[in-house]
């Protein structure tokens, strides 16, 4: 039997081992707190309390993985704590499980592009957030280990949508001097990415960006909530919201992992807020 370590088991990697146990893999979760372990102890698969900033801890492991992802989260953070949890959890990860499949899991906050403009794996990524940063050199490190890095958009799906959320709290602001394109994926669709670039023979020490086949005006997606929900439109002003890992407007394609057959099954926002997220509010 094949076998997985989530390393980060919150809300999508969760989500990702029970994906691999439906498959038939063997799982073992990492989550930094006991407290958290012990709230997931009835899952079907093994749980423990690591920290995979803790060099010592992570090699003490005993257990050996065809593959390892990392999917562990700061939470939000400072870079400092960013460079713990990533660059230096990935680090760990790598000194313990030199044989295994990596996986790493980024963000396409790593293309810092500002002009609307559609970006590719192949386009640069030079942001100057300094998590962002962190972020990039943490995909390095994969890479040159011959790891996988997947870039995720903004994940929303089931009891989390940071847009809906904003929206729904009046606090969303439509600013047309600072309108930008959205790139979104649905957690399940995330979850089956990951499954893919783990599960099929694909090339090694790549990136793959993991986002839906659409991008949106963050404006059109106020007017689409707001006649989805009968709710007046947010006002037009000055945004003064700050993203935690800087500005961007960028359009970001997921083609090449649409090249190996992945298929994801909400292609738009709009689809996966109406058949996913409203019927539960």
């Amino acid at each position: 039997m094949a076998r997985v370590l989530i390393a980060g088991c919150g809300y999508l990697g969760q989500a990702t081992a029970d994906l691999f146990v439906a498959h038939g893999w063997e799982v073992e979760g990492w989550t930094r707190s006991a407290e958290a372990a012990r709230k997931l102890s009835e899952k079907s698969y093994q749980i423990e309390a690591i920290d995979l900033s803790d060099a010592t801890q992570v090699a003490a492991r005993d257990n050996e993985f065809d593959a390892v992802i990392h999917s562990a989260s700061t939470g939000g953070g400072d870079p400092n704590r960013y460079r713990q949890v990533y660059l230096e959890g990935l680090r760990n990860l790598l000194d313990r499980f030199a044989r295994s499949k990596i996986l790493f899991i980024s963000s396409t906050s790593v293309y810092a592009q500002t002009g609307g403009e559609w970006v590719t794996e192949e386009s640069a990524a030079e942001p100057k957030h300094p998590t962002a940063k962190i972020l990039r050199e943490t995909e390095q490190l994969a890479l040159d280990h011959k790891g996988t890095v997947a870039r995720l958009a903004g994940i929303y799906g089931p009891r989390r949508s940071h847009l809906l959320k904003t929206f729904s709290a009046g606090e969303a602001v439509i600013d047309p001097q600072k309108d930008r394109f959205i790139n979104q994926i649905h957690r399940d669709d995330a979850v089956s990415a990951l499954f893919l670039l783990v599960d099929r023979q694909l090339p090694t020490g790549e990136i793959f960006n993991v986002v839906d086949n659409q991008p949106i005006l963050q404006s059109e997606c106020y007017r689409w909530l707001a006649e989805k929900l009968s709710r007046p439109l947010p006002p037009t002003g000055t945004s003064t919201s700050k993203r935690k890992r800087g500005w961007s407007n960028k359009r970001v394609s997921n083609a090449k992992l649409r090249g190996f057959d992945w298929i994801p099954q909400y292609p738009t926002f709009a689809e996966g807020m109406e058949k996913s997220i409203l019927p539960s509010l």
